[in-house]
């Protein structure tokens, strides 16, 4: 190999090198944009995992798989305005997916620490009613229920999120809460 060659060659591999320093700076960037979009919705996640979970623990640990997904797979997401659809459509399927797993479980004994509540006031009870009611929807049906009640989206980023048209997340919306309407109904008759 002559001089020329070997300047040319180092020449090119500072290159690549600059160029990877560069690419991992921006990936460092890119990430603080992530944990800090994670931690001003720290809360938004947890109550939306919450209304599928039901309970604390296993919303914590829906909300805690969610972020690692996020975080580990933030590189696919081509546009930064649709980084938020992306992050809640990670977490209803981790819900959805921890829901699943759930169902095979066989438990032995039903924890009924809501309805035995002795103090509870007449709101309370109306929020479990609701609660109970929402747990009987289809999945697609409370999604559309939680992102437009819960977390107060509007339809087209309901859509966005849940990857259908807008016109079948407002139907799905009225067909949900027709079936709350009724199911509440049935229980103030008892």
């Amino acid at each position: 190999m002559n001089e020329r060659s070997i300047l040319r060659k180092t020449k090119y591999q500072n290159e690549r090198a600059s160029y990877k320093k560069q690419e991992s700076q921006d990936t460092g960037i890119r990430s603080t944009v992530v944990i800090r979009f994670i931690e001003d919705n720290q809360e938004k996640f947890y109550r939306m995992a919450f209304g599928y979970m039901k309970n604390e623990q296993d919303a914590l640990d829906a909300v805690h798989d969610a972020v690692v997904k996020i975080l580990q797979n933030r590189s696919q997401v081509k546009s930064p305005e649709y980084f938020e659809t992306w992050a809640y459509r990670i977490l209803i399927n981790e819900c959805l997916m921890a829901l699943r797993r759930q169902k095979k479980v066989v438990y032995l004994q039903e924890d009924d620490s809501l309805e035995d509540s002795t103090d509870r006031t007449g709101k309370q009870e109306e929020y479990v009613d609701l609660y109970h009611s929402m747990d009987r929807l289809p999945a697609k049906l409370k999604t559309v229920v939680l992102l437009r009640f819960f977390e107060d989206m509007q339809f087209d980023k309901i859509a966005e999120v849940t990857g259908d048209n807008i016109n079948t997340v407002k139907s799905r919306l009225y067909k949900a809460l027709k079936l709350l309407k009724l199911d509440l109904e049935v229980y103030d008759e008892v």
